[in-house]
């Protein structure tokens, strides 16, 4: 039997991570309450980790953090580890749930690397800063820690970031904001046989992404999730909640901070 929790969030966290349609999607998991809940949504707007400790005070049992800015999260990691609050953080591409392939084929045929290149489109208007954060995010949760990270070019239409891969190879992360191609985000890894090929959608409806493997015997497509990104993540949240385990999010975010931070 399936246990229930209710959940509480703010304006700006519902609409922004779709709170509202993937509670609806998981009806025997999650209920919406109006006044004490078991789960609290927040945005990630600056200021999100002390937001997220006054839930840990108000008894929050889990917390999911739509969109989180680079904060500082040695405070938070203590009352999350010290209370047994779930933290799960809900991000435009890398809570994406083909990630978790594309992450086992890209580091699979990491040793052999000799190129990473990849390309984000945000909507005109769009904060060239928000979007080189979710960028990085994605290429992170696939390839581990970019070393030598430098910031080539930023402005308000986008931005060129230049790194290596853990073996030394080369990648290029660049940004553009504009309206003339779909929002997402594109990696491609080469090797000296094949690579890897990863497009991730925006997270609003179920559009799929697509993974594609190669090498010496050919094209592989990975299995196809018809899920958001935002449904994934409160999955996610289910199962450490169910099991009383703790999420390693907050400590990749960590390193993903750390990352941006040599940028700024």
């Amino acid at each position: 039997m399936s246990k229930h929790y209710t959940v509480q969030t703010s304006p700006e966290a519902q609409e922004a991570g779709a709170v509202a349609l993937s509670v609806a999607s998981l009806p025997e998991t999650f209920a919406h309450a109006s006044t004490t809940a078991d789960v609290h949504v927040i945005s990630g707007r600056p200021g999100w980790t002390g937001q997220a400790i006054e839930a840990i005070d108000a008894g929050a049992r889990g917390i999911v953090v739509v969109n989180p800015a680079s904060e500082s999260l040695s405070k938070l990691q203590q009352a999350a580890n010290a209370s047994g609050t779930a933290i799960v953080l809900d991000q435009r591409w890398a809570s994406n749930p083909a990630a978790a392939g594309a992450e086992d084929a890209v580091r699979t045929m990491a040793g052999r690397a000799a190129l990473l290149d990849s390309v984000a489109t945000a909507a005109a208007g769009s904060d060239a800063g928000a979007l080189l954060a979710d960028h990085l995010a994605a290429v992170v949760r696939l390839t581990g820690p970019l070393e030598n990270l430098r910031l080539l070019n930023r402005g308000t239409h986008g931005y060129t970031v230049s790194a290596q891969l853990a073996n030394g190879a080369p990648a290029a992360l660049q940004g553009i904001v504009s309206s003339a191609r779909p929002a997402g985000v594109h990696i491609s890894l080469l090797t000296d046989d094949g690579g890897a090929s990863v497009a991730l959608p925006e997270p609003m409806a179920a559009w799929p992404a697509t993974v594609r493997v190669t090498g010496p015997q050919g094209e592989l497509l990975l299995p196809t999730l018809y899920e958001s990104a935002h449904r994934a993540t409160w999955r996610r949240l289910k199962e450490h909640l169910d099991a009383g385990t703790a999420p390693s999010d907050l400590d990749r975010f960590a390193v993903l901070t750390e990352s941006l931070s040599t940028l700024s």
